[in-house]
């Protein structure tokens, strides 16, 4: 395991969790073990970033194109997501964990809005690390509806269209309150963004590892988080004014 400046974290981590359907048909399993197991990564990542100190995880669960998948599977996926809470909710109060949830949430099963708005409640006190998942999110949806109730906002009068800039616009999306990623991680060797928090990681440091997210654990975390503390983040400035200042 590389060693890391717990001096020099990034402050919010996204993570793309890709590949329990591979893990599961390498294993020779049905893919909702894939899933299962999956599951298993996901309280690994959220325990070590807890302990490390992160003040924000944000999770790529369940992606609006994900309705398209077999209704089996979709089913499967939001029972395990019910199930997870249920039996973390514990955990999550004990360590200061605050739930969020981004996305069109209203597109999820009653039984599951029920868990999850249960869960944002009773960890709404909580101020040690933020935990949001993305579920039924699209980012191109979030943009769009983002414009959309902007404009509904300028044409009542709210502001003038000249008034509008990017920290405005920000103001509508899911992640109002949330800092833009520092890093993002991508698991299973694709290198792509999934429609994923694509106006949030303009300046988001990317990461891709080959590592199935099922085998995903603390000391492929730590790589992510030693490799992002190698690099140098620029903001579109020149190295020497970076040192300058």
């Amino acid at each position: 395991m590389r060693e890391i400046d717990r001096n020099s974290l990034p402050r919010h981590i996204a993570i793309i969790m890709d590949g329990n359907g591979r893990w599961a048909k390498k294993n020779s399993l049905r893919r909702i073990a894939g899933h299962q197991k999956g599951a298993d990564a996901v309280r690994t990542v959220v325990r070590t970033c807890r302990e490390l100190g992160i003040e924000y995880l944000t999770l790529y669960a369940f992606s609006v194109e994900n309705w398209l998948r077999p209704k089996e599977e979709v089913k499967a996926l939001t029972k395990l997501l019910e199930e997870y809470l249920r039996s973390e909710l514990s955990e999550m109060r004990d360590n200061g964990i605050r739930l969020k949830a981004i996305g069109d949430i209203d597109a999820l099963s009653e039984g599951v809005k029920g868990v999850l708005r249960d869960t944002i409640v009773q960890t709404a006190c909580n101020r040690k690390m933020v935990l949001s998942l993305a579920l039924s999110y699209g980012s191109r949806d979030e943009i769009v509806n983002a414009a959309k109730n902007l404009l509904k906002e300028c044409q009542a009068g709210k502001f003038d269209e000249s008034e509008i800039t990017k920290d405005l616009f920000s103001r509508y999306l899911y992640t109002t309150d949330i800092p833009d990623p520092d890093l993002l991680i991508r698991t299973s060797g694709e290198y792509r963004l999934s429609n994923f928090l694509m106006w949030q990681m303009a300046y988001t440091e990317l990461y891709f590892t080959d590592v199935l997210w099922p085998d995903f654990s603390k000391k492929d975390l730590i790589d992510a988080i030693a490799d992002y503390q190698l690099r140098e983040r620029r903001f579109g400035l020149t190295s020497e004014q970076i040192k300058k200042d």
